[in-house]
């Protein structure tokens, strides 16, 4: 599914990926921990293709195909889906609107029509009710006066609706209280299947008792230095992260 090998990437001159390595197999769960400043959010955003990040070495491979040069949309379009730690707020245009949009924007790119109204109402009546959504919540400008649940769950009914093959979950779980966690983990493992993989990045141990991953690694200083299973979330919680600058 995905394969990154030596991926270098910089900010302004700044080297902040050096040498990062993972591979994501179809049908996996993989978490990734570490301290602020270990490139958690960089390795995200250079997988999804944001510009204000330069590559400067190694590839990024999504279905056997190199898409370190294909554009954001580009890549969004081959099936790599980024929920955001602070969603924008886009007044006047309504979730349905928005997802409408992404959906037929999509399917354009891949040589489709755009998708029939009513099938359209059938998937977004089948999500919502899979995330727990309120009918009347998919009538509201997007992200506007909502709440840090509200914003999370919106996301990842997006990632529900879009059907991605890697989704990466950036903080998701960052300002949720215990019942929004719930909410949106429990839409994460019903998307869940043998297609797709989902890459979770987070500080918490706590997210990993909701969305349980084959594999947790470890980020520091832009390179992944220790993997394991979800036993080792439970030791970074106990340890904390100072332990990692020894290995």
């Amino acid at each position: 599914m995905l394969k990154i090998e030596n991926l270098q990437a910089q900010i302004e001159d700044k080297e902040i990926l050096k040498g990062l390595n993972i591979e994501v197999k179809a049908g996996e769960v993989h978490a990734i921990m570490g301290p602020n400043g270990a490139g958690k959010s960089t390795m995200a955003s250079v997988i999804a293709g944001k510009e204000e990040y330069e590559v400067t070495g190694g590839t990024i491979e999504l279905n056997g195909e190199d898409i370190s040069e294909l554009a954001p949309e580009e890549r969004a379009h081959a099936g790599v889906f980024l929920s955001f730690q602070y969603p924008v707020e886009i007044p006047g245009v309504t979730v349905t609107n928005f997802i409408k949009s992404s959906i037929n924007e999509s399917r354009k790119a891949q040589g489709l029509e755009e998708m029939p109204a009513k099938d359209l109402l059938k998937k977004i009546r089948e999500k919502s009710q899979l995330l727990e959504i309120d009918r009347k919540f998919l009538s509201r400008s997007l992200n506007e006066g909502f709440s840090g649940g509200e914003k999370k769950r919106n996301e990842i009914f997006q990632m529900a609706m879009l059907e991605p093959k890697l989704a990466i979950l950036d903080e998701t779980d960052s300002g949720l209280d215990i019942d929004a966690l719930r909410i949106v983990a429990n839409g994460v493992n019903k998307l869940k299947s043998k297609d797709n993989a989902v890459i979770v990045i987070t500080h918490y141990q706590r997210l990993l008792d909701y969305i349980v991953p084959d594999f947790v690694h470890v980020l520091h200083d832009g390179k992944i230095v220790k993997s394991g299973t979800k036993e080792l979330a439970l030791e970074l919680e106990e340890k904390g992260y100072d332990w990692i600058k020894e290995l």
